[in-house]
């Protein structure tokens, strides 16, 4: 069996348990073995073979399977349950695009551009070690390339792409960056002390994306959304404050607390006639001017 096949029973043995909640050794193998109908070779496996998955698990996932007094198997609470999502899912596309080159054409990939996944590894390995970072960057609406030196204290993803949050040598000040805008990175041997007045987390707790404002405090928003619309953002949030007002078939409304940056209004764009923003004040004029702009190129 391939390492590849390891990962990819870890990774059923996981989802089976999300989803029982509770599962016997038996329940979890005849799982197994359905989900690798599609590969070649038995997949039976022995409880103490089954043990061992348990242990690679907690150290690859970081996450802990116990069993009850009844032989049932369960998920204890995990912590970093996003982070943890988030691989997973990235293994269950590997995992898919593997079987797929069987299943060609029923699988079609996106065509994209590189996002900038390159500079991941080295990055994170800068930010684990506290060593400055050194790398070209352009600017979509700048022509120049310049030279940047930073400390970078973590990584964050909007929409697809990535971003490091940095202190920036040129200014002083801190910032993001895109990873797809970055080119010739160098790791130095140059260490630097982590801030005690930067947690990340309290960074962008009130962003919409990546971009931040200037402004103290963020704002109070209530957006309408007509019923259709709703159920995507039910489904979907905007953004962690959310929370629902009204959701009686005729509209849903939601209230939110974040900072109105740029990212966030082109978000509302989007959405066109099927939302409505009922506060602030501020908002609704920017989009009224936004639009009879739009209407005036025609």
């Amino acid at each position: 069996m391939s390492k590849r096949d390891y990962i990819i029973r870890y990774l059923i043995i996981v989802k089976k348990l999300r989803n029982s909640r509770l599962a016997t050794f038996n329940e979890i193998n005849d799982y197994i073995m359905r989900e690798f109908e599609l590969m070649e070779g038995p997949r039976n496996i022995s409880l103490r073979t089954f043990q061992r998955d348990l242990n690679e698990i907690r150290t690859i996932f970081n996450i802990d399977i116990k069993c009850n007094n009844s032989n049932q198997y369960y998920i204890v609470e995990e912590e970093n349950s996003g982070f943890n999502n988030r691989m997973i899912e990235a293994f269950d596309i590997i995992n898919s695009l593997s079987v797929g080159q069987k299943l060609s054409p029923h699988i079609i990939l996106e065509k994209r551009c590189p996002l900038g996944t390159e500079h991941l590894h080295g990055l994170l390995h800068a930010i684990r070690n506290l060593y400055v970072v050194r790398f070209k960057y352009q600017k979509y609406y700048e022509p120049d390339i310049t030279s940047r030196e930073v400390e970078p204290y973590t990584m964050k993803e909007f929409r697809g792409r990535w971003y490091i949050l940095s202190k920036d040598y040129k200014d002083e000040n801190v910032k993001t960056f895109a990873l797809d805008r970055i080119h010739d990175l160098e790791i130095s041997m140059k260490k630097f002390i982590y801030p005690s007045d930067i947690d990340p987390n309290e960074y962008f707790k009130n962003c919409f994306g990546v971009m931040t404002s200037n402004e103290s405090s963020p704002e109070e928003i209530i957006l309408s959304f007509e019923p259709l619309q709703g159920k995507y953002i039910k489904s979907y949030p905007l953004h962690e404050s959310q929370k629902i007002l009204r959701d009686d078939g005729y509209e849903l409304l939601v209230h939110l607390t974040m900072f109105v940056t740029h990212d966030f209004f082109m978000e509302l764009l989007s959405y066109g006639e099927n939302v409505k923003v009922i506060k602030p004040d501020n908002l609704i004029s920017d989009l009224k001017t936004s639009y009879q702009d739009a209407l005036n190129l025609y």
